[in-house]
């Protein structure tokens, strides 16, 4: 491919990886014991609608050298968009001058060689770039965008107008390329076609309602189009005419467009930095069942063409499909070089990269036909009574001790039958107590998403009106 086509597309070139290459060894000239370079270069173009009419073109593109240089003991970064050979050379040089004066970490280095990505050569084997975006016009762009639009016919129920309609399309190429003194090179390129809308509307007193909705997918042929403004509307609509609901301690599904919320708690709490400084509640649980049996959660990075796929970390660590938690047991950590050195155990990865929770179900649940219904609407019949959350509104996680408290929107349920929506109420209680209470997980987790999970179901949930 010719340079100009690189350029524009956003991939990074020959002489780009040569830049990367100078820089490493600029790095160790002057005085550096190892270093890793990491050279990011990106191009993103997105289109927004306003009520029908096209409102924004945005165009940006990013090219970057991000340096970490490990010399006697001491550790530092930095990064750097003037890329030419001069400008990469004195950088580097007051980058080492600059690290010499941090205070000493003997636990800072590069991971073992061998722990390293062998496999990651063109930066396109996981199948996460799509060639045909090189091809894409400023009028097919346009069109996407246009396309996905409902504002001037828009079907609405007796009382209710639409005030706004915001869609937008957007397609993107990251491209990442990794070496260190080590002898390590990686490369991971990858493209994401992006559609979304938000709307909002009022009812016949006034009151206002929004709803949101998106797809993505790294190839522009398998992203979903012309189906986000009518998701956005509906979702906006099932919000008027909201109940007061008391306060109670009942089932709750939580839907799968919101429910990673709940799920990545338990991964930050994994993760080896919370654990030595004493900040994760699951501090002392490898090998221990924490958490109900059905809770199983895989990460797997080598899923070919799905969101959060990687062969390596930011460190260069081949990455791996795992368990994270097996039937309730935690099965490890996410473990660096850095914390692996400082509290002595062995290094894992960095962090979790495509985290997807099995299906499952209490044996003791009732069995529901499936034929003709959706997993959600599967998983409300089963539990009978309850709420059903379609959205968090703020709130935390105290990582330190699992104790929570989110603001939620959604539905109550009786019969298995959605009544009314509720909005105003909150949930409180601790992750371990909660997950514990798990009496479902379906299998209807978004492909588009790089956390892969599903429409979930717990017991014994406190809701505060």
């Amino acid at each position: 491919m010719e340079q100009a086509a690189y350029n524009k597309t956003g991939l990074i070139n020959a002489e780009e990886t040569a830049l990367a290459e100078f820089c490493m060894e600029c790095a160790l000239k002057s005085g550096a014991s190892q270093a890793r370079v990491s050279l990011s270069k990106s191009v993103m173009d997105s289109y927004s609608m306003f009520n029908g009419t096209l409102d924004k073109v945005t165009h940006s593109a990013d090219r970057s050298i991000y340096l970490n240089l490990f010399i006697d003991g001491r550790y530092g970064t930095y990064s750097t968009n003037m890329l030419d050979k001069e400008a990469i050379e004195s950088f580097t040089q007051k980058a080492v001058e600059a690290t010499r004066l941090l205070a000493g970490d003997n636990c800072r280095c590069l991971p073992e060689y061998g722990r390293c990505a062998d496999n990651a050569v063109t930066g396109r084997e996981l199948g996460l770039y799509d060639e045909n975006y090189e091809s894409v016009t400023t009028e097919q762009r346009l069109k996407t965008a246009a396309d996905e639009c409902i504002f001037s016919n828009a079907l609405l129920p007796e009382g209710i107008r639409l005030i706004s309609e915001e869609c937008e399309y957007a397609d993107s190429v990251d491209d990442n390329y990794l070496i260190d003194s080590q002898g390590f090179r990686g490369r991971h390129t990858e493209s994401a076609f992006t559609i979304c809308s938000e709307i909002t509307i009022s009812d016949s007193k006034g009151r206002k309602y929004s709803g949101y909705w998106w797809e993505a997918s790294p190839a522009l042929a398998q992203l979903v189009t012309k189906s986000c403004s009518r998701k956005a509307l509906e979702k906006a609509i099932g919000q008027t005419g909201p109940v007061k609901h008391k306060s109670c301690r009942t089932r709750m599904v939580v839907d799968t467009s919101v429910s990673s919320r709940l799920a990545s708690p338990l991964i930050s709490a994994l993760n080896a930095s919370s654990i030595q400084q004493e900040s994760s509640f699951l501090k002392d649980s490898i090998g221990k069942r924490i958490f109900s049996e059905g809770l199983t959660l895989n990460d797997l990075p080598l899923a070919y063409g799905k969101a959060g796929s990687r062969l390596f970390d930011t460190e260069g660590v081949a990455t791996k499909n795992c368990k994270i938690i097996e039937k309730g047991v935690v099965t490890g950590y996410f473990v660096n070089t850095y914390m692996a050195n400082k509290m002595g155990i062995a290094p894992t990865i960095e962090g979790v990269s495509r985290p997807v929770l099995e299906k499952w179900q209490k044996d003791s649940m009732a069995e529901v036909s499936d034929t003709g219904t959706s997993c959600l609407e599967r998983i409300i019949s089963l539990c009978g009574e309850g709420i059903l959350v379609t959205g968090f509104n703020g709130g935390n996680c105290n990582q330190s001790t699992g104790y929570f408290s989110y603001g939620i929107e959604g539905f109550a349920f009786k019969d298995g039958k959605i009544t009314h929506p509720v909005k105003e109420m909150v949930i409180t209680g601790d992750m371990v107590s909660l997950w514990n209470n798990l009496i479902a997980a379906g299998d209807d987790a978004r492909d588009c998403t790089r956390w892969q999970i599903p429409t979930l179901a717990f017991e014994n949930v406190d809701f505060s009106a």
